[in-house]
């Protein structure tokens, strides 16, 4: 990394009781962007009710349907007399290896009505309805006689009809594709969709949709918006585990016709959908979604799966010419233009348990190798990240050097802490202490995993591309862990260099950690409204702030403007910083609240700067992160 001296020289005094202490910053350096990025797991609550605008639950008619009644999960039965089947011929499929296909996986849902005149058909409630706006909506059916069938947006009961359409529906051999749009006339937080029909026949539902129509590439633009608030700048994807299942060539087929896919080792990855996921997102607005937010894509690919020929189509999907057979498959389906994905992980976490693939480091450095030299092939300068049980001397030795010469990145995961008790005053003191110094684990591994790889003697780069509290997708919004992910993105920001730590993905954004997704809306939790504070230190020189162990501090240089972020993790004392710095005072503003417990988020205000000649002061309250920003005289 290049150096140079700063025209300033930038003097930090802490005060906490004790006698201050004169900290000079006289040099910065570049840094990687990628510091600032996100593992968007494609899993439980990220994409379902999460990043995804779908409103309908398996809408493809995965699993076993319900007890004596034969109507697939998270759907109702309409009608007395009425025969419902679940099973074949279905309308999903998988695009190529059977062998990955598991039985429930692929399905439809057939209704007969054994009456004319009856009303038949299924419904499904708990849709959050909003008066006046547009959905989409699309129906794949086939009927054995001509019939009408009525869609209807309705309250719970279906008593009352906020918007409906009849399709006249005729046989046909091939599965019809129906679109149209409803616009309810009210609202309704507990609505529901009713597809029926009184006709003496059979309809069979092939998958069934239902969005806002305001979508972008599938997704809720709130949600979307939120992520860019963020500021990732790097988004891994699909996993994380979840990379272990999915199948991206199922990405080609139409939206409605990908066969959903069941959570192959642990029900883990998709535990609020009956064990599978849908794949309502593609290859494609993957990228449109890291274009759209300014993150560099990075994919894992299913290396226990897929071949190595079929890794190098992936490439070639992404960054193939249209001279190439993936890469004209992409322009037709409306993306002329390469791609152009270079940073590529070579599975997730191998040489674990809960992961299909070589378990050991020889092992996986000849499979993985397999799927780099033919991914090279295609774009000859990918970078990749090796998986692995890390730190670990034998893989390092066995996996990382033996890869080395054409894999510089080695991925690392940490999860902190445990179960945490706010039950009391002292439960609260005592779990706010262990979250917010659990950051110190990232510390402590990461340094391991230097040394391990620097015994190699291989040039070897760090991709922490996993991290978090444990459990915490689990937990609503705390400030005590909004504290914590302060603390450990100071920690990257200064250490990025001297550990060669260029990637760093906090586990994740969407649904689970930084962004709160409901139906009516979303908003950033405590964590989420650190990382938007923490953008501001993007594109800058990082500074190398000196007796900062406790990392309460990260500054870095722009343009003559010293953005500097503060932390005081006190549980109950004020802290106060003093810099020996000329200039004027841009923005400082504080991100503090009262409580630390679960439900709590930081309230942002204008944070006070007293100013002389010399010096520039901040006091911030217990539990706190403050902004300050000062154009350098």
């Amino acid at each position: 990394m290049s150096k140079r001296i700063l025209i300033i020289a930038l003097g930090l005094l802490c005060v906490m009781g004790a006698k201050a202490q004169t900290i000079v910053i006289k040099s910065s350096e570049d840094y990687s962007p990628f510091v600032f990025g996100h593992n968007l797991e494609h899993t439980r609550a990220a994409v379902n009710s999460g990043l995804s605008a779908q409103m309908l639950l398996n809408r493809k008619f995965a699993g076993k349907p319900s007890k004596n009644q034969g109507v697939a999960g998270q759907w109702t039965g309409i009608g007395g007399k009425v025969f419902f089947q679940q099973g074949g011929p279905a309308y999903t499929k998988h695009i190529c290896l059977p062998s990955m296909s598991r039985w429930n996986e692929i399905g439809a849902q057939y209704i007969q009505n054994l009456e004319e005149g009856q009303v038949a058909g299924i419904c499904q409630g708990g849709l959050f309805l909003k008066g006046g706006e547009t959905y989409e909506l699309r129906t794949v059916t086939k009927v054995s006689e001509p019939l009408k069938l009525k869609v209807e947006l309705t309250d719970r009961e279906g008593n009352k009809v906020y918007a409906s359409k009849t399709l006249s529906l005729a046989p046909s051999e091939d599965w019809v594709v129906t679109g149209f749009d409803l616009t309810p006339s009210s609202g309704d937080r507990e609505g529901s969709v009713r597809y029926t029909f009184d006709k003496k026949a059979e309809v069979a539902f092939g998958a069934l949709s239902m969005m806002p129509k305001d979508n972008f590439h599938g997704m809720r633009p709130d949600v979307v918006a939120n992520l860019k608030a963020i500021g990732p700048r790097l988004l891994r994807w699909p996993g994380g585990n979840f990379a272990g299942e999915y199948r991206w060539k199922d990405g080609l087929l139409p939206v409605d016709q990908r066969g959903p896919l069941q959570a192959v080792t642990e029900i883990e990855t998709q535990p609020y959908s009956l064990g599978y996921d849908y794949h309502e997102i593609d290859t494609d607005d993957f990228i449109a979604l890291c274009r759209e937010v300014g993150a560099e894509p990075m994919l894992t690919i299913n290396i226990s799966w897929n071949t190595p020929e079929e890794s190098a189509q992936w490439v070639e999907y992404c960054n193939g010419s249209t001279d190439t057979e993936y890469g004209r498959i992409r322009a037709e389906r409306g993306h002329k233009e390469p791609y152009n994905v270079r940073f590529w992980s070579l599975g997730n976490e191998i040489g674990y348990r809960h992961m299909e693939g070589p378990d050991g480091p020889l092992a996986y450095s000849e499979f993985a190798g397999k799927h780099a030299d033919e991914m090279l092939k295609v774009t000859p300068c990918l970078e990749f990240c090796s998986s692995g049980p890390y730190p670990n001397d034998n893989w390092a030795l066995n996996s990382a050097a033996v890869l080395a010469d054409k894999v510089e990145y080695i991925s690392l995961h940490h999860y902190a802490g445990g179960r945490r008790n706010f039950t009391t005053d002292e439960d609260v003191r005592k779990s706010y202490e262990e979250i917010t110094a659990s950051f110190k684990g990232n510390v402590d591994i990461a340094k391991r995993m230097r040394a391990s790889l620097d015994a190699t003697g291989k040039r070897l780069h760090i991709s922490f591309d996993e991290w978090n509290q444990w459990y915490s997708w689990y937990r609503p919004s705390c400030v005590a862990e909004g504290i914590y992910a302060a603390r450990t993105m100071h920690f990257y920001l200064n250490e990025t260099n001297s550990l060669d730590i260029p990637i760093v993905c906090y586990f994740q954004p969407v649904g689970e950690g930084a962004i709160l997704v409901t139906p009516e809306g979303s908003t950033l939790t405590a964590n989420g409204q650190v990382f938007a504070l923490m953008k501001a230190h993007q594109d800058g020189r990082i500074c190398k702030v000196a007796d900062n162990e406790d990392y309460s501090t990260a500054a870095t240089i722009k343009d003559g403007v010293v953005t500097i972020t503060l932390i005081n993790d006190s549980f109950d004392t004020d802290r106060e910083f003093v810099f020996n710095l000329k200039g004027e005072v841009l923005e400082a503003k504080l991100l503090s609240s009262t409580d630390v417990i679960p439900y709590t988020f930081f309230e942002e205000s204008p944070l006070e700067i007293p100013a002389s000649r010399k010096t520039v002061r901040a006091s911030l309250p217990p539990h706190s992160v403050a902004l300050v920003r000062i154009k350098t005289q």
